[in-house]
């Protein structure tokens, strides 16, 4: 006879097994999701941290005085004489008049270099538009260049600042001068100069042992000969390193490839180029001037960590930034070019306006195409094809469309609408046809999901009262499959939003520095979108296209969220559950 209470010690001891099993799949369910929330928020915060200094800029402020005879040369204040008039060198005026003692033209190529000339056309644009201001002085403000704006955030270089406290004296106000301290406060810098020279004599002596080494195991003459060069000249290098860096001489020189030193004292900045006499004086240039050359303990010794050799901004523009900050000239504030701008060369001039513009204008094509034909499409083959071969066929042929790589879509579009068709390139007509062709398997995909989802019994029923065919389709089983068609369309618009190699193959990647207009003859301008915008940002030269490549992704995320937003809205306010 069995034992009931074994029977029941076994089902319980199932029943706990299945439980612990439950919860450990529960668990690994819930940890999956966190899992995923965790990389999803590293991911945006990662890029969101990369973009803050893109939505950061620093504009100088200057008084510009619009003189009649090089603003309007024909004075007529006609757009034609206004287009005309030097406005760079009105620029350029008001931004030396701020460093009257700046003669030099090396030095002149460097402070004009804290702005870009692209800006005089800004202030052409004005001046056309308030043509009465011409004779006038007028504040304009415009985006300092992206190496000053970068190291301003400080993002180029660290520095540091230490107060001897002890005496100095300079013998001028402008040009070059020396100064004479008490006592041997810049010792310090030459020590320190010093150690970096020997370090990097050895570096050189070893790199020299290596060339060696290898000069030894090669096997071919003219290799072997290369490298024994190469070798000898780490050497000499080598060697007139430590000369530097041995004690005693008459002083030490500074060069670019050794952190930079400048001076603060008497309302000026002296960058240092040479310490002599033990330590105690200091010779160098002047890069703001001084107010005096009286002799004080309140001045500063300025220390640029990166050697002017490693970055793109010298010394000099350095000092006048700074200079032109503390004068509450140059002022940080929200980045509004970054969304009112197209593309530019310049990074402190770019922006996304031309991009989203395209990229709406692309998409309005690609809507217009995709979304009707194919819930047309769906229709059709759901509703009234007859179930047959050709039918089955272009169900398959449907099905693998989806799955083709979407630079093949890009390939199509070359060869058809732009080689055959002779459409334009790089305009949102040809990249929206593109994206249409892409779309189209995701619209008529998920529309005849959606249109399956509709229960038999509402077609019975509309037939039952003697609806037709095409009156059953039209008033009850598009309605009620709408939320779901619109679900589809709507992903598979945003899918199409984010590609970037079809429109690449069709001449989109080009430089557009003009957003296209917002009306039908838009549709044939070049334009590009955000995915081939980011793309070409991803590959600029300047550094400060990088955190506007996260900016501009940021961007565009954020459309894809709203796309993805509506179409969750448009589900929810529409659907019926049976």
């Amino acid at each position: 006879m069995i034992d009931r209470t074994d029977i029941q010690a076994a089902v319980q001891a199932r029943l706990a097994k299945r439980y612990r099993a439950e919860g450990r799949f529960r668990m690994f369910g819930i940890l999956a999701i966190m899992a995923a929330i965790a990389v999803l928020f590293l991911l945006i915060g990662s890029i969101a941290s990369q973009s803050i200094p893109a939505f950061r800029v620093h504009e100088l402020t200057l008084p510009v005085t619009l003189e009649a005879s090089r603003v309007d040369p024909s004075g007529d204040r006609s757009e034609a004489s206004l287009r005309r008039g030097s406005y760079n060198s009105l620029l350029q005026e008001a931004l030396r008049a701020e460093f009257p003692h700046i003669e030099d033209r090396a030095e002149l190529r460097e402070l004009f270099g804290l702005y870009t000339p692209l800006n005089s056309a800004r202030l052409q644009n004005y001046v056309l538009d308030h043509p009465d201001l011409v004779g006038q002085t007028i504040d304009f403000t415009f985006p300092i260049s992206d190496d000053a704006d970068l190291y301003l955030q400080g993002l180029t270089t660290t520095s540091s600042e230490a107060a001897p406290g002890l005496v100095a004296t300079p013998s001028g106000t402008t040009g070059n001068v020396s100064i004479f301290a008490n006592a041997n406060v810049f010792s310090p810098i030459v020590s320190d100069i010093r150690a970096r020279l020997a370090t990097e004599a050895d570096e050189l002596e070893d790199r020299a042992r290596r060339y060696d080494a290898r000069a030894a195991n090669s096997a071919g003459d003219e290799a072997a000969e290369s490298l024994t060069r190469e070798a000898e000249q780490a050497r000499t290098r080598a060697a007139s390193l430590r000369e530097l860096a041995a004690p005693g001489g008459d002083g030490i020189n500074m060069s670019p490839e050794l952190p930079s030193r400048l001076v603060r004292m008497n309302g000026g900045i002296v960058h240092i180029d040479r310490i002599s006499d033990g330590g105690r004086t200091a010779e160098g240039r002047v890069l703001v001037a001084l107010d005096s050359t009286e002799a004080g303990s309140d001045w500063t010794i300025w220390t640029l960590d990166v050697p002017q050799a490693e970055r793109r901004i010298t010394d000099a523009q350095i000092a006048w930034a700074e200079t032109l900050l503390a004068r509450g000239r140059v002022e940080q504030g929200f980045n509004s070019y970054l969304f009112t701008n197209a593309d530019s060369r310049e990074p402190e001039l770019a922006g996304v306006l031309g991009a989203v513009i395209g990229s709406g204008l692309t998409m309005l094509v690609t809507m217009l195409l995709a979304v009707p034909i194919g819930v047309a499409t769906a229709v059709y083959l759901e509703e009234f094809a007859p179930k047959n071969r050709i039918t089955g066929f272009i169900e398959v042929n449907i099905n693998n469309l989806a799955a083709v790589p979407s630079i093949v879509f890009g390939l199509l579009g070359l060869a058809v609408f732009i080689s055959l068709f002779g459409l334009p390139r790089s305009a949102p007509l040809v990249g929206g046809m593109v994206l249409a062709l892409m779309t189209l398997p995701t619209v008529i995909i998920s529309s005849r999901a959606a249109l399956k989802a509709v229960p038999p019994s509402i077609r019975e029923a509309a037939l039952g009262v003697g609806a037709s065919r095409l009156q059953t389709v039209v008033h009850h089983v598009l309605p009620l499959a709408a939320p779901g068609i619109l679900t589809g369309s709507i992903i598979g618009l945003a899918q199409a939003m984010g590609e970037t190699a079809p429109l690449l193959m069709i001449g989109m990647v080009a430089f557009v520095a003009d957003a296209p207009s917002l009306s039908v003859g838009g549709l044939t301008e070049p334009a590009t979108v955000m995915p081939v915008q980011i793309f070409l940002w991803s590959d600029g030269a300047e550094r400060a296209f990088e955190p506007r490549t996260a900016a501009a992704i940021l961007v565009l995320l954020a459309l894809m969220i709203v796309f993805n937003a509506v179409a969750v809205l448009l589900r929810r306010r529409f659907e019926r559950r049976w």
